[in-house]
This record gives C-alpha cells, sequence and structure tokens, in this order.
C-alpha cells in the first residue's frame, strides 16, 4: 500500500514462508494424484466426490475436475434415474445401484452444487468452468413434486427463478462481465415461465443508462430487438427511431467509446435505407465539428459512406470517394497502429466507386 513502509524480513521468516508454500504445492500435488488414480479406475463414491471438492477449491480452473466431478453425480449420486430407466427396458438385466438418490435428494443436492459455484464465483467471476458446471447443474434439476394434477415444476421454477436474482447480483458487482451476460441469456431461454422482453429490455436500458460503454448490454439489446421484430411484437420503425435517440445520447456523451458505435452500426445494417444512411452521415459529420479528432466518428463516416457508395450509386462518386480518402488519411496519422488497415480501406474504396463509374457509363451506352 502507499505511503507504508515495508519491512524487511529476516532470512529465518523468509525461509518459514518458502517452507509453508512447499507444503501447500506438495499437498496439493498428492491430492491432485490421488484424485486423477480416482477417476481412471471410475470411482465414483462419495468419498470420491468429497475430495474433487477440495480440489477444485483450490484450483477452481481444474475442467477436468469439474467433468469428473459431474460423472460422481451421474454414475454413483445420481444412478436412480438410470436405474429406473433401465428397469423399464430389461427388468432381468437390472442390478440395482448402490445409492439411490429420491428426487428429493438429488434436488438437495443440485442446491448444494450451486452454493458450491456460488462461492467460487464470487472469488472467480471469469472462469468458465465454473459457469458451465452450474448450467448442468440448474440443467439436471427435477421438475419437482408431482401432484394429483401433473408434474408442478416447482422445484425447476424455484431454481430458475433464483439464478436470474443471483445473475442480476453478479452484474450488479461487475455490470461488464460477459459470462454473467451469456449465462443471463440461457437462464432468460430456460425458464419454465417465459420471463417477458420487454422487462429484459428495460433492464439493458437501465444498465446502459448507468454506463453508456457497457457493450454487454447493447448486445443484450440488439438480441432483443431481433427477436421482438422477428415475432412481429414490436413495431419495427417507431422502435428503431427510439434507438436512434438513445444511441446518439450516448455518442455525444462519450464519442470515443466504442460501444454506442457499434450498436449504432448495427442499427443502420447493411445501409440499404438511402434517406436514413444520408440523415445519421450528417448527424456524425455534425459531431466530427465538435469533436475534431473523434477516431470512430473519423471511421464511421467511413463506413456508412462507403455503403453510400455500394448500394446506392450516388451522382457525384469521385467526390464521396475523395471525402473517404481524406478520413482515412486523417486515422492514419491519428492512429498509426492501424495504417494497414485504413490503407486496405483505401483501396476498396477506390474499387467501389470505380465500379460505380462503370456501372454509370454502361448506362449511357
Amino acid at each position: 500500500m502507499h505511503s507504508v513502509k515495508r519491512v524487511r524480513q529476516s532470512s529465518e521468516a523468509l525461509e518459514a514462508k518458502k517452507q509453508r508454500e512447499k507444503s501447500k504445492i506438495k499437498e496439493y500435488l498428492t491430492l491432485t494424484e490421488d484424485v486423477f488414480v480416482r477417476k481412471k479406475r471410475q470411482d465414483w463414491s462419495k468419498d470420491a466426490f468429497e475430495l474433487t471438492q477440495r480440489l477444485l477449491q483450490l484450483n477452481p480452473e481444474f475442467y477436468t475436475i469439474w467433468n469428473y466431478r459431474r460423472n460422481i453425480l451421474l454414475n454413483g449420486i445420481f444412478p436412480q434415474r438410470r436405474a429406473i430407466s433401465d428397469a423399464l427396458i430389461s427388468p432381468l438385466s437390472h442390478t440395482g445401484a448402490k445409492c439411490n438418490s429420491t428426487p428429493e435428494e438429488i434436488n438437495g443436492l443440485l442446491s448444494n452444487e450451486l452454493t458450491l459455484t456460488t462461492t467460487a464465483l464470487k472469488a472467480n467471476p471469469k472462469v468458465y468452468w465454473i459457469w458451465n458446471h452450474r448450467r448442468w447443474c440448474l440443467g439436471n434439476v427435477p421438475d419437482g413434486p408431482d401432484s394429483d394434477s401433473g408434474p408442478t415444476f416447482g422445484w425447476k421454477k424455484t431454481k430458475w427463478d433464483r439464478e436470474l436474482f443471483v445473475v442480476e447480483k453478479m452484474l450488479d458487482a461487475d455490470a461488464r462481465n460477459f459470462h454473467a451476460w451469456n449465462y443471463r441469456r440461457h437462464v432468460l431461454a430456460g425458464m419454465p415461465v417465459s420471463r417477458s422482453e420487454l422487462s429484459e429490455l428495460a433492464y439493458t436500458t437501465r444498465k446502459i443508462e448507468a454506463s453508456f460503454s457497457n457493450f454487454s448490454a447493447w448486445h443484450q439489446r440488439s438480441k432483443i430487438y431481433t427477436s421482438l421484430w422477428d415475432a412481429g411484437d414490436l413495431d419495427a420503425t417507431k422502435s428503431r427511431e427510439e434507438e436512434f435517440e438513445l444511441v446518439r445520447n450516448a455518442l455525444y456523451t462519450d464519442p470515443d467509446d466504442q460501444s454506442a458505435w457499434i450498436y449504432h452500426r448495427w442499427l443502420i445494417g447493411s445501409g440499404q435505407n438511402l434517406e436514413l444512411l444520408r440523415r445519421e452521415i450528417a448527424v456524425i459529420e455534425e459531431l466530427l465539428e465538435e469533436q475534431p479528432d473523434s477516431k470512430w466518428c473519423m471511421e464511421s463516416l467511413v463506413h456508412y459512406k462507403r455503403l453510400l457508395l455500394r448500394n446506392h450509386s450516388p451522382s457525384q462518386p469521385q467526390c464521396l470517394r475523395d471525402n473517404c480518402l481524406q478520413l482515412l488519411y486523417q486515422l492514419e496519422q491519428l492512429d498509426p497502429a492501424r495504417k494497414h488497415r485504413y490503407q486496405q480501406l483505401e483501396i476498396d474504396c477506390h474499387f467501389i466507386s470505380f465500379h460505380v463509374l462503370q456501372s454509370s457509363f454502361s448506362g449511357f451506352l
């Protein structure tokens, strides 16, 4: 820490620390070897299960051990599912399992697994294997205690609803954790009782208004709108215009942040709408006057003017091409690390304008 004087450790203290570290390493390697031996001989016992927990608490990124842990659950602790299935297919071949878990027990065991991964995620929120195990647990939750009227989905609904709460807490801690956003999409897609997409749209609005640079929230928003528009549940023209208002606020607030620019490109799409394309080019040119060194303003203008050249055969293609080339030259000076990329875009501009001119001349012949 700053302003705290560093205390020089004695050689005895350093040696003691070194010995402690050696002891921890030896313990870890011994535990790892034990677990791998058990895995090789297909030990599905509860003892093996407990050892995997100890090892994963030391190293949560050990994906092989997560896989082994799931195999223990499937082959040693959850066998009643398989036993019932086997008995239905061939009653004579069914020998019974050593550990027959009831649906209530399976639900309880998976609750413990979810608690285990919650603890792990608090310390390691971006480890793929923990999120992967959590997905697996959620997917294996039994429907719930049956009633006279049939399945109630009580356990499953409770677990999936709680997952949405948990992932929201994770995103409160780190609003841009893409692992949590991906998991959120998984939960929303699999909930026994679907959540309104408009509710999710409101959620992304809150996250974006809290931080315009939240790329994951913009990405989630694009997926929701795509789904709503494809299903015909929302007026595409009206809602798209409202989105342009939101994204313009973001662009003017922080023109150097790429998140809103990428979302803006998604809204524009392939640039088939000439009126929309010209309007947004004018908006960005106005912003560039205020922010003359904005890399993203220049890049976006080049992108949209290339769409104009490619899709709409403007009357003065050379003028549009020259404007793109001027912007690309400025970008080379401003961002020399990407100089070759901009030079390739210059070649592309020449190529597009040549074909536009060639098409124009062909029309006169």
